[in-house]
């Protein structure tokens, strides 16, 4: 499973945190598929740099932030991360309404419960 969640970096007292994506397996600061933004939580007010072509990207392969980078995605753009699963969700019932038509048309019954 791929997670997106931060990376932290920075001296003793002084962090400074990389939104990566990685496998989930993978340590905290360890190896990661690729860097997406900074958090600097010691500025006044806290810095963060997001891109947001990448977050969408992987989002939509799957990749599940954790609750921390969800609230910071959040807090730069108020439903962005609803607004990309919502159309995940509509292109998954429509490809499955898509799937029941043409089992219809075939005189096939798709079945969609354990039996």
């Amino acid at each position: 499973m791929v997670v997106i969640r931060l990376a932290r970096h920075g001296k003793h007292k002084a962090p400074f945190y990389r939104i990566v994506v990685a496998d989930h397996e993978m340590k905290r600061d360890g190896r990661h598929l690729e860097v997406i933004g900074t958090f600097n939580p010691m500025t006044d007010p806290s810095a963060l740099t997001l891109n947001e072509d990448r977050v969408k990207y992987w989002v939509g392969v799957g990749a599940k932030p954790s609750d921390t980078v969800t609230r910071l995605i959040e807090r730069t753009t108020p439903g962005y991360l609803g607004g990309i699963e919502k159309a995940q969700r509509t292109k998954i019932i429509s490809k499955r309404t898509a799937r029941k038509a043409r089992a219809k048309k075939d005189g096939t019954q798709a079945t969609t419960s354990k039996e």
